[in-house]
């Protein structure tokens, strides 16, 4: 079978990811996850593109909460650590690596668990709390920053415990049978709640997979346990896109809104199984620039999401109006595109 190249015009890539990012930095956000998936999205772009202007957005916004201080954290608070790595990394500036260390000793040592050291997943809230509960969502928010972290300061303990959180959600959240993952566990009822599978959870497992595997050392056993996750999960999303090149938010419902933030996750997920998925991507691909105004805002992304109590909930969740979300998964997916190219 003939290879098929992906086509596209790097500069219209280049000036979506510029319109993106000016238009995220004019959206007002707090500590909390949809400024950690925006940023993260920034930084991801910024690395790749080398723009230093993005760079500096990043450092300022950074500055100016630090100064702030920062709030009680939760797990989607933690969510920021990871434009604070790379800041720290393009800059070699200490007090980022510091916040980061914060961040790092709240998941260690005051972060609420169960089982075999899951971190319950926490929101900026105390009115929510949900006892005993993992989400899919903390792997991106925390999990793949304690592997990011743990790497950078040699620090075994946080590193093997972000192992631990891929591995545990892993046996908590991917069905055995269709291999897509759940979005929450309820380990005192025992159950997957709903029962769902929601198309941006399956995005944050994807996508943290398959960057997870870049922090890994391919002889450690960890990475051959998460690199099966991963390969058997898209195995079963590439079956599940749209004729449009997007994915459902309930994923095996055809009738339930298209998702622009699942799909900009799971294509950059794709991505990292080099040409295999080539078709699938240009698809997605498509169907993304599509969704991307000229001023940089990127639509059809569904509002936040909790595990909700059925399926017909999902289903009816707003997406009017842009999110951090969906600004940063598109980015990630844009300029890891340039990255292989």
């Amino acid at each position: 079978m003939e290879m098929v190249l992906l086509k596209y015009d790097k500069n219209v890539l280049l000036n979506k990811i510029d319109c993106i990012i000016n238009c995220t930095f004019k959206m007002d956000f707090g500590w909390d996850w949809p400024a950690g998936v925006a940023l993260y999205g920034v930084s991801n772009a910024y690395e790749i593109t080398g723009n230093k202007s993005y760079l500096d957005l990043l450092k300022q916004w950074l500055d100016e909460k630090i100064d702030d201080g920062i709030p009680n954290l939760s797990i989607n608070g933690v969510s920021l650590g990871h434009s604070l790595l790379s800041v720290y990394q393009a800059t070699g500036e200490e007090k980022y690596l510091e916040v980061s260390k914060e961040l790092a000793s709240f998941l260690k040592n005051d972060a609420e668990r169960f089982g075999n050291g899951v971190l319950q997943h926490t929101v900026n809230s105390d009115v929510y709390i949900f006892h005993e509960q993992a989400w899919i969502d903390t792997l991106m928010m925390a999990g793949l920053f304690l592997i990011r972290i743990g790497k950078i300061l040699d620090d075994n303990e946080l590193y093997n415990d972000g192992l631990n959180q891929f591995h545990q959600h892993e046996e908590l959240l991917q069905d055995i049978n269709t291999n897509l993952y759940y979005h929450g566990w309820d380990n005192i009822n025992k159950n997957h709640m709903s029962g769902v599978y929601w198309a941006r959870g399956n995005a944050w497992a994807a996508l943290t997979m398959a960057k997870a595997l870049e922090h890994i050392d391919v002889f450690n056993p960890s990475y051959m346990k998460i690199d099966g996750s991963l390969r058997d999960l898209l195995n079963a999303l590439v079956r599940l896109q749209a004729d449009s090149g997007s994915w459902h938010t309930v994923l095996d419902d055809p009738s339930s809104p298209e998702e622009t933030s699942a799909t900009a996750g799971i294509a950059a997920a794709l991505l990292s199984r080099g040409t295999l998925y080539n078709l699938q991507i240009q698809k997605a691909l498509d169907s993304l620039l599509e969704k991307i105004t000229e001023d940089g805002k990127v639509l059809q992304v569904s509002a936040g999401t909790a595990v909700m109590p059925d399926a017909q909930s999902y289903k009816c969740i707003p997406s009017k109006r842009i999110q951090g979300w969906g600004q940063g998964l598109a980015l990630v997916f844009l300029s890891d595109l340039l990255k292989r190219d």
